[in-house]
């Protein structure tokens, strides 16, 4: 009698044991966590900083004209449009948001078709060097704005200006200030399209933009010219982005974004599963019964090597007594059966899988036992499946796993004509997309009878 319950008591303690995940080698992960060396990204290290760029479009000198010249007709600010300018640059920031950058461009300056004034041509060289500003980065709105992109320049320029019509055909050259507002567009990961809107004005100018001369060599004029361009920009360096859009991690958040993750994992190997006072990276059972004594590895203390934990051992020495009655003993019989019957002994099954894994060996096993203790009773296995595949293959795996079951069990002694089995396909009883949920249905069951 005393047997019986201390045999009842060990398959509860197998059957919980039996769906523990099995242990991972989390030892030897902590210890390389701890050592392992910080990242090695630093800001700036793949931070594309020189850039190339070409443009082309329309420029159109404001003022001043001599009377009866005019670059465009009155009352219409652009007039025809005319490709008169082409320019070349190079730019290279100094950091993500300020740079500088130089230009060289060429301006065909004349009148245009049905403008009415009268023909002039003036040839216009400029050189300019300004600083640059990255809008987007400056105003921290990159995530925002995804492929496009804000420059803003300004700076100074020399400029030099030959008529090519007319009594006046002397170079004159002129100096003053640029400014601009670039929009852009990364089209590949290291080019992108632009838009160039700027104003240029020249502090020393005795030219008209007709090529007339200022009447008054005494005074200077203030000339304005405006200019609207595309053109394209390629970035230069070892960075698999344009610099423009290139996400720059500053060293100090990458070393404390670093930190966090290893505390976080850290902290993840020091969880304590079943509450023994063992940290899951160390614990070699983590599906101790609670109240049971384990060592230093976690594991259930069983001094004597008969598979029941003494703390368990004991308490059935303390509670069962040797004069139980005949009534004790059919109750545990009852007990046994219920706990097969209600699918709390089962066999269980890694994915796509028909071979039971080797936490389900001790529930075998008390299947065999209980058979070979009770030869006149018979078992039906019913095989199961989750629902990951077609309802075909998960029905043939139902039965395959059922059927190695009962192989196992024909093998192991018991009449092949007391067992019998039963496919169910698919379990549908869990949330499909969970793991864990899953696992729990990949099982045979076993029925007594």
């Amino acid at each position: 009698m005393k047997n019986n319950l201390l045999l009842l008591v060990t398959c509860l303690c197998l059957s919980v044991s039996a769906n523990a995940q099995k242990k991972d080698k989390k030892n030897k992960v902590a210890l390389d966590l701890i050592a392992a060396e910080p990242d090695k990204e630093l800001a700036g290290e793949t931070f594309n900083r020189w850039s190339i760029e070409a443009d082309f479009g329309q420029s159109k000198g404001s003022k001043p004209y001599t009377d009866g010249y005019y670059g465009n007709n009155p009352g219409k600010f652009f007039g025809g449009i005319m490709i008169n300018h082409v320019g070349v640059g190079a730019r290279y920031m100094f950091s993500p948001k300020f740079g500088m950058k130089m230009n060289i461009g060429i301006d065909n300056l004349q009148e245009q078709n049905h403008s009415g004034s009268l023909p002039f041509q003036m040839q216009h060289h400029q050189l300019s060097a300004e600083g640059v500003v990255n809008l987007i980065r400056l105003f921290d709105f990159q995530k925002q704005a995804g492929r496009f992109g804000l420059l803003f320049h300004l700076g100074g320029q020399i400029s030099r200006m030959t008529p090519q019509m007319g009594p006046q055909s002397k170079t004159e050259w002129n100096g003053g200030l640029v400014a601009g507002i670039s929009p852009q567009f990364r089209i590949f990961k290291n080019v992108s399209v632009f838009a160039d809107f700027i104003v240029n004005s020249n502090i020393r100018q005795h030219y008209n933009w007709d090529g007339v001369e200022f009447s008054d060599p005494k005074n200077n004029l203030a000339g304005s010219l405006y200019r609207a361009s595309f053109g394209v920009s390629l970035a230069l360096g070892k960075g698999k982005i344009h610099g423009d859009w290139a996400i720059i991690r500053d060293e100090n958040a990458a070393k404390l974004d670093s930190l966090n993750n290893r505390v976080g994992e850290i902290e993840e190997l020091m969880n304590d599963s079943d509450k023994d006072g063992v940290p899951d990276y160390l614990d070699q059972e983590q599906n101790s019964i609670a109240g049971v004594a384990v060592d230093t590895k976690g594991r259930m203390v069983d001094k004597n090597n008969n598979g029941v934990p003494d703390d368990l051992e004991k308490y059935v020495n303390n509670t069962v007594k040797e004069n139980s009655t005949a009534a004790t003993t059919a109750a545990t019989e009852n007990a046994v059966l219920q706990l097969i019957n209600e699918g709390y002994i089962a066999a269980y099954f890694d994915t796509a899988k028909a071979n039971p894994n080797a936490a389900s060996a001790s529930n075998i096993g008390f299947i065999l036992n209980y058979l070979k203790n009770n030869p006149n009773r018979t078992v039906d296995i019913t095989g199961f499946a989750d629902e990951i595949g077609s309802t075909a293959y998960n029905n043939k795996l139902s039965s395959d796993r059922a059927e190695s079951v009962k192989a196992i069990l024909v093998r192991a002694g018991i009449a092949e004509s007391r067992i019998t089995i039963t496919p169910r396909g698919e379990d549908d009883s869990v949330d499909k997309q969970s793991d864990w949920a899953r696992r729990l249905v990949r099982k045979a069951i076993f029925t007594v009878k």
